[in-house]
């Protein structure tokens, strides 16, 4: 999907939206759910993976108990790994890796991360949506254990970009049982994503500061405030209904804040469907490259 077409999504009213556009709005809703119950109760467990395929398929899904499933290079069609089969022998591995992701034994927890990915990844406890649930799975596990504050480390766009060697090294591990290699790769796609996202947070927060600046000098002293110049920050799209929501003025008053905005062009207006979207366009133009 297109970086607008989701940018829009999160902000649109309207649920109109393409297959891919709806699978990226559910995999981020599976992720802060997860994330959510992370905090009420530290614990990844099976109940906890079932939860988030379902928020990802928006069905009611279940462990896999049908047989014939194969693990393939989505490239060129060869089999990396056949998983396990039967919905009992599954939850006996599942619960082998909760115990494996709680046990205290050491080993440093990015080590543990690239072991997991793989064994999550083996069991491939369902019949689709395994490897967005272990995505998230990565990132919640950084989270409990206090690597992250926030689940905002995605491993996705590495693992695209070094797909053949994924594969590869994926099915290394389960040929050949070469796990030093594998989790070098892990380790080296946490680095350059960790990096990658350090960067991105600075120049967002940098652009930030040189806006407010921009704004305290060209916007009436009644519509400055920091908390208007965060909200439009949150994402790249903004509406009337946002800065109600967020207690920042009331509908009529919201609306002349925005239009502020646009009159001194930190914001333009689009039409979007039925209604009317603010957007930040140099926000915008940085989460686009």
């Amino acid at each position: 999907t297109t970086n607008d077409a989701l940018f829009v999504a999160f902000s649109a009213s309207s649920s109109q939206g393409d297959p891919a556009t709806k699978e990226v709005l559910r995999y981020r809703e599976a992720l802060w759910e997860g994330f959510g119950a992370l905090k009420k109760r530290p614990l990844l467990t099976t109940n906890l993976f079932i939860r988030l395929v379902q928020t990802i398929r928006k069905n009611k899904a279940g462990i896999r108990n049908t047989p014939g499933t194969k693990v393939q290079n989505a490239a060129t069609g060869k089999t990396i790994f056949t998983p396990p089969e039967g919905e009992r022998l599954l939850r006996d591995k599942l619960k082998n890796l909760e115990d494996y992701i709680h046990t205290e034994d050491g080993v440093d927890p990015l080590v543990k991360l690239a072991v997991i990915h793989y064994q999550f990844e083996a069991i491939h406890p369902f019949t689709d949506g395994n490897g967005r649930t272990g995505r998230i799975l990565n990132s919640l596990f950084l989270v409990q254990r206090g690597l992250l504050d926030l689940p905002v480390l995605y491993l996705s766009k590495y693992i695209i970009q070094h797909k053949s060697d994924y594969y590869r090294l994926l099915r290394a591990v389960t040929e050949k049982q070469q796990w030093e290699p594998w989790i070098l790769y892990i380790l080296d796609a946490v680095q350059e994503t960790a990096d990658f996202t350090r960067k991105r947070i600075i120049d967002i927060r940098d652009l930030l500061e040189e806006t407010a600046q921009l704004a305290k000098q060209k916007l009436p002293s009644r519509v400055y405030s920091r908390e208007l110049l965060e909200m439009i920050f949150r994402q790249p799209y903004t509406k009337v209904q946002f800065l109600v929501e967020a207690g920042i003025a009331k509908r009529q008053t919201a609306a002349e804040y925005l239009k502020a905005l646009e009159a001194v062009e930190i914001l333009a207006a689009q039409k979007k469907g039925k209604e009317v979207l603010y957007v930040n366009t140099r926000l915008y133009a940085l989460l686009s490259k």
